[in-house]
């Protein structure tokens, strides 16, 4: 396609040793490529995991990335700050906007930056569920956050829209209170409407009220760069191409608008083709170190710790919603999170679906409900392929048999050998505890 300028790659799905083809010819020929990352969680209680923030950094450095992107979100909670089960919710789920997590999110950022060797910028989620009490809209939190960082901004014009569906945000005053100069660039994606709730799936056409939104975006200032999310169900290359050019045009009729609305003088940049450029910091004071925490810092943290468990508890667990939430639009969000746990799993796992046929879903929907996921998606098919054989399923044969042979070449730290010596020491050994059993 004519007139890509750069790419993202989901950074949890790359390894650095081992890239891809297709993003080593991308780079051949010039093109960036930005890791945008999943799963660092930097809206959590805890502070960042220094394994993930190098794994981020070791995949800037592989693709020669001008900066990379994160969330603004939690994703797991529970542990030691509230002396009870790790929960992961495999979602971005949205981070209360409140002192104590402004607080909290501020120092994780800090931290982050210190260990990338390229800027950060951190994205605006998409949320099903609002907390109760909050103190601030997005557009403040998001501008507080930026000036006391200095972290850049990557604006979702989709995840505002989506926001505005399920909880009655104003696109217009998020962006009205945006600190503009800070946006690195800009995501727009597709999604559905069901049942009054709007999906942010990546997986559909890019609807018109987006492209508003990302108009008026950019009558206000000149978007560094923007980039159309789509992860699944891409449609033909004249489809896809017909969408980036309806971004292309909501650019630049926002660039017009803008023009007429100031006069004569043209918002600097481009915008028709942008490109990375990553913004300046919004204040001229640079981010300081991470400190060391203080009592107050730590009875933050805990706060934050204990409202997040409550909530993904109540989401993976079945635990009673947290009060002041939505109890509706917290089974809307629950019900969706198992969903994707079992397409997830499906494409980590494979074979699970060939195995099981139909009842491959309903299983797994089955097991979400009563098994919170504590690790990953891989953990996460073991355990689902475990349970099932506990219980004495598939209750075929043949499936069983094949599934348990499925679950004990994965289970272990290394495939298991073939040889013959080692799987008669195998059979034996399975003997023995059995014997010992009865």
């Amino acid at each position: 396609m004519p007139g890509i300028d750069w790419v993202e790659a989901v950074s949890e799905n790359l390894c650095p040793g081992h890239l891809p083809e297709s993003l080593v010819r991308l780079r051949e020929r010039g093109v960036t490529v930005v890791p945008h990352g999943v799963a660092l969680g930097l809206g959590g209680a805890e502070r960042p995991d220094a394994g993930r923030l190098t794994a981020l950094a070791e995949r800037a450095q592989a693709l020669g990335s001008p900066l990379v992107t994160e969330h603004i979100a939690f994703v797991r909670a529970g542990g030691p700050l509230t002396a009870s089960q790790r929960l992961e919710a495999g979602h971005l789920l949205p981070v209360p906007r409140t002192r104590d997590a402004l607080d909290v999110l501020c120092e994780n950022v800090r931290i982050a930056q210190d260990s990338l060797p390229v800027p950060l910028a951190v994205e605006n989620i998409a949320a099903l569920v609002s907390w109760p009490d909050e103190e601030m809209t997005e557009g403040q939190f998001l501008y507080e956050l930026a000036d006391r960082t200095g972290v850049r901004l990557l604006i979702d014009v989709a995840n505002l829209h989506t926001n505005h569906v399920n909880r009655g945000e104003d696109p217009a005053e998020a962006l009205g209170e945006l600190p503009l100069e800070a946006i690195a660039y800009v995501h727009v994606a597709g999604g559905f409407e069901r049942d009054g709730v709007w999906h942010d799936s990546h997986a559909h056409p890019v609807a018109q009220p987006v492209l508003d939104i990302l108009t008026d975006l950019a009558s206000r200032v000149a978007p560094p760069g923007v980039l159309l999310e789509r992860d699944e169900n891409f449609p033909a290359a004249e489809e896809l191409e017909g969408e980036v050019a309806a971004i292309r045009a909501a650019v630049e009729k926002g660039r017009v608008s803008g023009r007429a609305s100031v006069g004569d003088e043209a918002p600097a940049g481009d915008g028709a083709a942008p490109s990375v450029r990553p913004a300046p910091p919004v204040s001229a004071t640079p981010a300081r170190a991470a400190r060391d925490e203080t009592d107050a810092d730590r009875a933050a943290r805990q706060r934050l710790a204990l409202a997040q468990t409550a909530l993904l508890s109540a989401l993976v667990a079945g635990t009673p919603a947290p009060e002041g939430f939505d109890r509706v639009r917290l089974g809307v969000q629950a019900r969706a999170l198992a969903g994707k746990r079992a397409d997830v799993v499906a494409k980590v796992a494979p074979e699970l679906p060939v195995i099981l046929g139909a009842g491959y879903r309903p299983a797994f929907l089955e097991y979400a409900q009563r098994r919170p996921m504590t690790g990953g998606y891989r953990r996460d098919a073991l355990d689902f392929a475990e349970r099932l054989l506990r219980d004495g399923r598939p209750r075929d044969d043949d499936a069983r048999r094949e599934l348990r042979e499925w679950w004990l070449e994965r289970e272990g730290p290394v495939p298991r050998s073939e040889r013959s010596g080692v799987r008669w020491a195998r059979a034996t050994r399975r003997v023995l505890l059995r014997r010992r059993a009865a």
